[in-house]
């Protein structure tokens, strides 16, 4: 995953459209950044005040904990299919799980 710009990079680029006349599509070529980026930080700006970038990433709790985690233990001691591990998630808890997490 790519790291966010720079807030000075942002800065200057939101000062370029803003206040320096330059459209965004020309402070883009100028900074030597997407158009689309320039675009979306101006934007930004004029909605929140700020062309600081949104979160990133973030953590994201473990779904098979607790019951759902007892439940697979079980299920596992009778014959399956990843296919079907998958359904009967689905079909009991209303929990859609990837076979990835059903490993």
């Amino acid at each position: 995953m790519m790291n966010p710009y720079s807030m000075d990079l942002r800065e200057r680029v939101v000062g370029a459209v803003l206040t320096g006349g330059m459209s965004a599509r020309a402070a883009a070529v100028r900074f030597g950044i997407s158009e689309s980026s320039t675009i979306k930080w101006v934007r930004r700006y004029r909605e929140t005040g700020s062309a600081a970038p949104s979160q990133i990433g973030g953590h994201k709790p473990r779904l098979l904990t607790g019951a759902l985690r007892d439940w697979l233990i079980a299920r596992a001691g009778r014959d399956f299919t990843l296919r079907g591990l998958v359904s009967e998630f689905f079909a009991e808890f209303g929990v859609k799980v990837d076979y990835m997490q059903v490993l």
